[in-house]
């Protein structure tokens, strides 16, 4: 017998969860001051890395076992960038990403400080160098917007008998955006561009 009280107990106080999430990250937005303009720091991985070499990125990597997503971002940060925890003065969480390989990424804006940007070392094993882009670019040149369209691709065992008009199905096709900067000769583009653009817009 369902004990109703029990049902309440679990739900009532419980914080919802996004369904079927199968990695978590976390990324720092990272702003610092150079000579009074306000920038944010972007990374050009390594591209001998496994996953995206060579590619444009925000500091950030995959949460460990018991670890909250601000603290995966600020260890990631420390780890990659080569600074300290009292360089990472977190201001507040962005908006966070449910991406379409069942992946959440949640964003921190950081401002780094104590630090002088030409004395940050970055981990020469993860990040081939890094560069910065003044806030005030972002604010005044709109990032190019292009479609993915996602179709399904459905196994030759799936159940068609056993859901409406078989394999007839009216499957949604989704699109997916993806923004593009071009600043000087680098591309800022996927993830790292929407995030941006998540920034430049609450900021707006």
């Amino acid at each position: 017998m369902v004990d109703i009280d029990d049902v309440i107990r679990k739900i009532e106080n419980r914080i919802p969860q996004p369904l079927d999430i199968k990695k978590e990250y976390a990324i720092v937005v990272p702003m610092i001051n150079i000579n009074g303009s306000w920038e944010l720091i972007y990374e050009l991985r390594d591209k001998n890395l496994n996953r995206q070499p060579g590619e444009i990125s925000f500091p950030g990597g995959q949460l460990e076992k018991g670890e909250t997503y601000r603290d995966a971002a600020i260890r990631e940060t420390m780890e990659e960038l080569n600074i300290e925890y009292k360089n990472i003065n977190i201001i507040g969480e962005l908006d966070y990403l449910v991406s379409r390989d069942n992946t959440t990424i949640h964003s921190f804006l950081a401002i780094i400080q104590n630090i002088d940007v030409d004395d940050i070392r970055p981990n020469k094993g993860e990040v081939d160098h890094i560069f910065t882009v003044p806030i005030e670019f972002f604010l005044n040149d709109e990032p190019k917007l292009y479609y993915i369209e996602l179709h399904p691709a459905i196994s030759n065992d799936f159940p068609y008998n056993l859901i409406p008009n078989g394999k007839d199905y009216d499957w949604k096709i989704d699109r997916h955006s993806v923004y593009f900067y071009h600043y000087n000769d680098y591309i800022i583009w996927g993830y790292t561009a929407k995030v941006t653009k998540n920034f430049i817009d609450i900021i707006k």
